[in-house]
């Protein structure tokens, strides 16, 4: 399948199986958009009436064996194989590589849009034990298999609330890493109320990634991210997050927001982050009951689409100028992945990938902790009820029917399945409100990134030092 799109200046084709990306001029552009339903006759004729008048035949027949040349070469129109094997990517083992450990089912702050019902989960506050974190990391080993870089998330609530368990787990891990030949990568989120100097040191040297909660802006951050006194967060967490970066040098951390109907303007709150010092960014789009207030409308979405294409446009800007920001949902690597397995099955949630509750209990994610519909097993027992796995083993980039033509699937690879149930009822359906985002935010990833590799090479237009065609193909 191939992907045309037009976005700052840019003709981009993107062949979706092999992941090539061509920046094209005019001429080319159009050629490729006839290439498949007309012959070689047929498409010359139609450039001819086009451009006629500023190019030979023999200009457009170079043009035209340039494009033949990519065809040839797997790099346009290349046929699709993977649907026969998608089925199987999640069959091949049971191994689990990552836990959410949720040792704070409770929360300091009381905001209004937490999917988490302000740390609750829809169920009873408490705090996860030393015992049942151990348990917890002896399970991943068991059911690891032959992975060795395993990764265990610190999530709730609030994390911080119960940060000696957090200190005593990753304490218990590390003993355990050389006696299993395993390696454990840690991460946290965290709302920042509790950050101190004991937190800021034991981050640095323990845990691969922080990520710190802040919506942007002031107003917009103290409309819902309130401390259970009803008082906005921002003047509490805004100065610890500063320090906490200013001493985290060159490690990894994002500053992630979420973004509602009240703020889609959101570009404004990624960068009045910036403008605070912070580089590594995420804005979320909020997930909700359509009748919630806050929750994104379709009369959003030409609003939403213009702030991506405009951050996607002043971060090439903030690149030239030396001065660049991470965006997260922009991340993507062009030349050297994720491999065509990631690409296919999906983040792993219910089978590479669970979430444990306070009490042991083991869910397929954190969005689905609390759901007893989905309640998998304990950190005891190992998964009891396999049919969930099987079900999540199941969703993959082939396993949608609306997926099926949709240029961005091997880069969705089906999208969350967390966001699927809760908009349609079930884990194998689509949110299309979401899908019409990320095809949006994946057209400005690919543009960023094209411009970004071309200004390396020049003034940021196409470029090919090994063909002098002014019409060639990139």
């Amino acid at each position: 399948m191939v992907h045309q799109y037009k976005l700052n200046g840019y003709n981009i084709v993107l062949d979706t199986v092999s992941g090539s990306v061509h920046v094209v001029d005019e001429v080319a552009y159009d050629m490729i958009s006839l290439f498949k339903d007309n012959t070689e006759g047929e498409i010359i004729n139609k450039m001819t009436d086009k451009y006629g008048k500023n190019l030979s035949p023999e200009e457009l027949y170079e043009c035209l064996e340039d494009i033949k040349s990519l065809v040839e070469s797997k790099q346009l129109f290349t046929e699709d194989t993977f649907e026969d094997i998608a089925g199987g990517v999640k069959y091949r083992d049971k191994a689990i590589k990552a836990l959410c450990l949720h040792v704070a089912h409770t929360c300091n702050l009381n905001c209004t849009y937490c999917f988490a019902s302000q740390g609750k989960y829809k169920g009873e506050r408490g705090l996860m034990s030393f015992e049942v974190g151990k348990q917890g990391i002896d399970f991943l080993i068991a059911n690891s298999g032959n992975r060795r870089n395993l990764e265990v998330d610190f999530f709730g609530g609030e994390p911080l609330l119960n940060f000696d368990a957090v200190k005593q787990i990753v304490a218990y891990a590390r003993t355990q890493e050389k006696i299993h030949n395993k390696n454990f990568r840690f991460t946290l989120t965290t709302n920042g109320l509790n950050i101190n100097d004991e937190v800021i040191e034991f981050a640095d040297r323990e845990i691969s990634n922080v990520v710190l909660s802040l919506d942007g802006r002031k107003e917009v951050h103290d409309r819902f991210r309130k401390t259970n006194a009803g008082t906005g967060s921002y003047d509490l967490v805004v100065p610890k997050f500063r320090e906490f970066v200013s001493k985290r040098g060159d490690k990894s951390y994002y500053i992630r927001g979420t973004f509602t109907h009240f703020n889609t303007d959101f570009t404004k709150d990624l960068f009045h982050m910036a403008d605070l010092g912070f580089t590594q960014l995420s804005m979320e789009p909020v997930v909700c009951s359509p009748d919630d207030p806050c929750a994104l409308t379709e009369e959003d979405l030409p609003v939403l689409f213009e702030q991506y294409e405009l951050l996607a446009k002043k971060m090439l800007k903030r690149h030239k100028e030396g001065k660049p920001i991470t965006f997260y949902h922009y991340m993507i690597d062009l030349e050297h992945g994720p491999c065509i397995y990631k690409r296919i099955s999906g983040c792993g949630s219910g089978t590479e990938y669970l979430a444990v509750t306070p009490w042991g209990e083991l869910y397929p994610c954190h969005q689905f902790v609390g759901d007893k519909t989905f309640s998998m097993g304990n950190v005891w027992e190992g998964v009891t009820n396999d049919a969930i796995r099987q079900n999540f083993a199941r969703c993959n980039a082939y396993s949608r029917q609306e997926c099926k033509n949709c240029w961005a699937q091997l880069y969705c690879s089906g999208g969350c399945a967390a966001n699927s149930y809760h908009a349609t009822g079930s884990i194998g359906g689509v949110y299309e409100y979401g899908c019409k985002l990320f095809r949006k935010r994946m057209e400005c990833a690919i543009m960023l990134k094209a411009a970004e590799s071309l200004i390396s090479s020049g003034d940021g237009k196409p470029n090919c030092e090994e063909c002098e065609n002014e019409y060639a193909c990139h």
